[in-house]
């Protein structure tokens, strides 16, 4: 197809999401996967060639415009957005699920030791974690798991992308401090989370 790089950069550019080469196969199915892969690559390396503001990154299974990192600080300038905030209760319930999942709330109570309910909640209400189904015991619990946007907004293409348990113990060895202090986003605390310790 003559044009097919020219629609898929529109379809990445209208997508509020990364789009997988499947999803862009299903709206252009006249071509072949091999050759929307070809035309990402080709966009991919004319972003990278032009060195303008965008590039197009692969990012929780597909793939997406994003802006430059080393222009950050003035688009930051310009938006000036607030930082999302999660108290350090809501992270280490997300850093449990992330490592674990799927998984339980009674798990997840379990390896922190407290009530974990308003961290669930919180997490559920910013997408950063979902309810994948009930596990087939007595009461059938839920059962929760990370999203696609816990992917975007910490930047990894999947899973495997998290730092291993070796990298973050490393992390604290060099740093002399717990990795958990720096990715705490904000001082609120999950009021009954915290009450519970």
């Amino acid at each position: 197809m003559e044009n097919l790089k020219s629609i898929v950069e529109s379809l990445l550019f209208v997508a509020e999401n990364p789009l997988s080469i499947d999803q862009l196969q299903a709206t252009v199915p006249e071509v072949s996967t091999d050759e929307i892969r070809q035309a990402l690559q080709d966009l991919k390396d004319s972003y990278t060639a032009r060195n303008g503001g965008f590039l197009i990154h692969e990012v929780a299974g597909g793939y997406q415009f994003r802006t430059r990192p080393e222009f950050k600080e003035w688009i930051r300038r310009l938006l000036q957005p607030k930082p999302p905030k999660l108290s350090k209760p809501a992270m280490e319930t997300l850093a449990i699920i992330a490592y674990r999942q799927p998984i339980l709330r009674s798990e997840i109570e379990h390896v922190r030791g407290v009530d974990s309910a308003n961290s669930l909640r919180m997490l559920l209400e910013r997408k950063l974690i979902r309810v994948l189904g009930r596990r087939e015991i007595p009461g059938r619990p839920l059962v929760y798991a990370t999203t696609t946007k816990f992917l975007e907004t910490f930047d990894l293409r999947d899973l495997k992308d998290l730092p291993t348990l070796k990298e973050i113990a490393d992390l604290e060895n060099a740093t002399g401090r717990p990795r958990q202090q720096e990715l705490v986003f904000g001082d609120d605390a999950d009021s009954e989370d915290e009450n519970n310790r």
